[in-house]
Parts: structure tokens; C-alpha cells; sequence
């Protein structure tokens, strides 16, 4: 298997789905948004969201090399507000991020927590790869109103290249 195989599999396993709106808070070069894009298909969106706008045009060209229209790109500046609509995103994907090196003051994670739950549906997943917080990254969002869900154990890819066993924590909004 190659690391997008892996990762769609693992995208399928914790429950993206045709037609989903997705978010993916800090996607880098698109190591999960191209997937998602994928699964989500032609009636569905991926807004890739990071502050990197080489990684950002990185991952537009990986887009448009694989003829995905359905992923936007949205550069933000480290700001913690999001640009969508309240309501308006079926998944949320925070792998990676939700750590004390891009957030070090818990006040700013509640702050971001406070966005993802703004833009997210009601029933909304958010899915999290606790990777540097996995001792308190649960705590943190169960109390940003947000219900553990379910677990996933299984193989994910970090930094675009690295297979590493590990956990996504699966959150429902409500």
C-alpha cells in the first residue's frame, strides 16, 4: 500500500462519506485533504485551511494534478477565527494541531475548539490525532461541548511521509 491508500482507508474506517463537507484545520501539503477530497466526491467539499501558503499552493497543485475540484483552499494568517458559515461543515479534521507547540495557551485551543464547534453541523465528527497532547486533548474538547464518540487505532501518516501507529479520537458534535 502506498500512504494515500493508508490514509483513505483510515478516513473510511472513522466514518468520511460521499457528499460531506470537510474541514481540515493546519492540512499542510494535503496529506488528508486529497483523500478526503476523494471520498467526499464531486457533491462534496474539502476546505484545506493553513497559514502556509507554499504548503497551501503545494497542495492546490496536487488538486489539480488529480482533477479534484472540490477542494478550497482558505490561507489564514494564525488567526483562530474560521472563515465558513456557522453550521456549515459535516467533518472537521484536527490532526496534529491541537498541541501546545501551534496553541500554547489552553485558552487559545478553547478558542479554536469554540470555532470548530461554530462551523460544525449539529452531529458533526471531529476528528482528532491527539499526536503531543494525548494525555489531554480529550479533556480539553469534552469540555469545548464536543462527545467522545469512538476510537480508532490503526496506522497514520504524519509530517506527509511517516507511518506511525497511533489513535484518532472521534467526536461528535451535540
Amino acid at each position: 500500500m502506498n500512504l494515500e491508500e493508508d490514509v483513505l482507508q483510515l478516513l473510511e474506517d472513522v466514518g468520511l462519506k460521499a457528499g460531506q463537507v470537510v474541514l481540515d484545520f493546519g492540512c499542510g501539503s494535503g496529506t488528508y485533504t486529497v483523500p478526503a477530497a476523494r471520498i467526499v466526491g464531486d457533491k462534496g467539499k474539502v476546505y484545506a485551511l493553513d497559514k502556509d501558503s507554499k504548503v497551501l499552493n503545494e497542495l492546490m497543485q496536487k488538486a489539480g494534478s488529480a482533477e479534484l475540484n472540490n477542494v478550497e483552499r482558505i490561507k489564514t494568517h494564525g488567526e483562530l477565527e474560521i472563515e465558513l458559515a456557522d453550521g456549515s461543515v459535516d467533518v472537521a479534521l484536527l490532526f496534529d494541531v491541537l498541541h501546545s507547540y501551534y496553541f500554547c495557551r489552553v485558552e487559545d485551543r478553547r478558542k479554536l475548539l469554540d470555532e470548530v464547534y461554530r462551523v460544525c453541523k449539529a452531529e458533526a465528527l471531529v476528528l482528532v490525532y491527539p499526536k503531543h497532547m494525548e494525555l489531554t486533548a480529550r479533556d480539553e474538547i469534552q469540555k469545548a461541548k464536543f462527545h467522545l464518540k469512538a476510537e480508532y487505532s490503526g496506522t497514520l501518516v504524519h509530517d506527509d511521509r511517516d507511518l506511525q501507529k497511533g489513535q484518532v479520537l472521534i467526536f461528535m458534535k451535540g
